[in-house]
C-alpha cells in the first residue's frame, strides 16, 4: 500500500470512531479465554485470512502474547504446503471449550461455514467474526465488529483490509492508557502497522 493511500486513510479516521472500535474489538480478543494454540483463524470459502493471521501472529510475537498467535484454518490447503499452513477445516470439528474460533468474512458466510461456527460454538468455543455485515455470522458470535462496504451503505468507512490491520494492532497493544492521553499508544503501534503494510503475495 503506497503511503499516499496511507495517509488519506489516517485523514478519513481522525474522529470516525473507528480506532475506539476495533481497539475495543481488539482488546476483547486480549480476555478471550484460549490457551496457546486455541485461536483459529478461518475465512469464508473465497476469503483466506492468511495476512491477518500472519499479522496476528507477528502482534504475538512483539507483545509476547503467544496465546495471540493464530491457528489458520484453511478451506483447501494446497498440496505440499507447510504444516502451519495446512489445516483444513475439519480442525473446526474437534474444537475444544475455551478455544476461540475467529471468523474473517469479508463476504457472506455460507450455510457450511455458518454450521461449523454454530457447532463449535455449542461445544464451548468463544466466536469472533469480523464480516462485512452478516447478521447470521454475528447472531452466532460472542463480539464482531462489522465492517459495511462502502458502496452498500452510502458512508465513508476504512476498507476491510485496513480495519484487520487496526484490530491486529490493537489485540497486540499491552501498553496502559493514561487519562490524558486516552488511545495515544493505539495510534501510535497504528501508525507503525500501517507504515509496515505491503502488497505481497499468498502464502503456498
Amino acid at each position: 500500500m503506497d503511503s499516499a493511500r496511507i495517509s488519506i486513510f489516517r485523514d478519513l479516521l481522525a474522529g470516525t470512531g473507528w480506532i475506539e472500535r476495533t481497539r475495543h474489538f481488539g482488546r476483547a480478543l486480549q480476555r478471550a479465554p484460549h490457551d496457546v494454540g486455541g485461536l483459529l483463524v478461518v475465512g469464508t470459502a473465497t476469503t483466506d485470512p492468511w495476512h491477518f493471521a500472519a499479522h496476528l501472529d507477528d502482534e504475538a510475537r512483539w507483545s509476547a502474547q503467544p496465546a495471540l498467535s493464530p491457528v489458520l484454518v484453511r478451506w483447501s490447503p494446497p498440496a505440499g504446503a507447510p504444516a502451519h499452513l495446512s489445516i483444513g477445516l475439519e480442525r473446526l470439528e474437534h474444537v475444544a471449550r475455551r478455544e476461540t474460533v475467529f471468523v474473517v468474512a469479508p463476504d457472506a458466510a455460507t450455510a457450511p461455514l455458518l454450521e461449523r461456527v454454530s457447532d463449535a460454538r455449542k461445544l464451548g468455543a468463544t466466536v469472533f467474526a469480523m464480516d462485512g455485515g452478516d447478521p447470521d455470522l454475528e447472531s452466532l458470535a460472542h463480539e464482531s465488529l462489522a465492517v459495511p462496504s462502502i458502496h452498500d451503505s452510502g458512508i465513508v468507512v476504512p476498507e476491510f483490509d485496513i480495519v484487520s490491520h487496526l484490530v491486529s494492532a490493537a489485540a497486540g497493544d499491552t501498553t496502559s492508557v493514561g487519562k490524558n492521553g486516552k488511545f495515544a499508544a493505539a495510534r501510535t503501534r497504528l501508525a507503525r502497522m500501517l507504515d509496515s503494510i505491503g502488497d505481497s503475495g499468498s502464502p503456498t
